[in-house]
């Protein structure tokens, strides 16, 4: 049994993956601004506020491994300048204030895990992409691209600490509790099915259920360390979504175009990322020895509207 540490644990990630962990049999401390009394034997709430400096040493005294998911929901509010700074600076700040914690506080820490995301990279260049993107391929000059480089160079201190650090570069997660996918449900059971712009770009996804597992085994697993890309090897186009989700729903595939311009007037400058396709290559994670529960869409979306 181990004690992992987590930031952001109250999301849709961090509340899958505490609840792989206790199943598991380890124990989990969560660390959140609202610290309050767990009624589960193996899960702690601690307080932390990066902003404020301020932390609950104990959780940093006990910890085994840390899994850092915290920042800003970037699809929550329209990127104006101000939310683009709050997402930059809450992922940046946290992922410092954790480094130099670890400096000053005794610990016996063996490996970090940082949470980045795909926006590292640009737009795939060709549909469909015959070089997907690897770990290697540089940050684009995007929002995005800059933000989740950043992130990354913030927990990089560690590496020369002796601790291990992994950062997962993390497709489109799939859930029925939140993220994109429980929006996409909203009008296909009505029997539409909405194509985003031409409906051509690619999706680089994942089953929550099989982020939490890889967290999980990249921490235990000692071999595993630096930048791994965490998406199914089997990605799939936006309009090739929607036909599978009509049938697991059994209703008939009715596509309704969202124009372009449209989902740019509502959403701004965030309708890029959702009119971006992106093909990420996982063989890096695949040859380290990671089995994916869920490689394809059907087999995922089967399962999560089952539960």
């Amino acid at each position: 049994m181990a004690n992992f540490l987590i930031t952001g644990g109250t999301g849709m990630v961090g509340s899958a993956l505490t609840k792989q962990l206790i199943q598991s049999g380890h124990e989990v401390v969560i660390l959140t601004r609202r610290a309050r009394r767990s009624d589960h034997p193996l899960i702690q709430y601690k307080s932390w506020d990066p902003s404020q400096n301020q932390l609950d040493e104990t959780a940093i005294r006990t910890a085994d491994y840390i899994v850092h998911l915290a920042g800003a929901n970037v699809a929550e509010k329209r990127w104006t300048v101000n939310r683009k700074q709050e997402i930059l600076e809450s992922r940046v700040r946290s992922g410092e204030f954790l480094v130099e914690s670890l400096k000053k506080i005794p610990n016996r820490v063996k490996a970090v895990l940082g949470a980045s995301a795909q926006g590292w990279y640009g737009a795939d260049p060709l549909i469909p992409n015959p070089n997907p993107f690897v770990e290697t391929d540089p940050a684009h000059s995007d929002f995005l691209g800059s933000t989740c480089q950043s992130w990354e160079q913030s927990l990089q201190p560690l590496s020369s600490m002796g601790i291990r650090l992994i950062q997962l570069r993390i497709g489109i997660v799939l859930s029925t509790s939140g993220g994109a996918l429980a929006e996409f449900i909203k009008p296909v059971r009505l029997g539409i099915s909405p194509i985003l712009g031409n409906g051509k770009q690619v999706i680089s996804w994942i089953h929550l259920d099989d982020l939490t597992r890889l967290i999980e085994w990249t921490l235990l697993n000692e071999s595993v360390s630096g930048i791994y890309n965490a998406a199914a090897p089997n990605p799939v186009s936006n309009r090739s979504l929607m036909r599978v989700l009509s049938r697991a729903y059994r209703r008939p595939f009715i596509p309704v175009p969202v124009p372009a311009f449209f989902l740019q007037l509502i959403l701004g400058e965030m309708s890029i990322e959702v009119l971006k396709s992106t093909t990420m290559s996982v063989a890096k994670i695949q040859q380290a020895g990671f089995s994916f529960q869920f490689p394809r869409i059907e087999e995922a979306l089967n399962d999560l509207l089952k539960k």
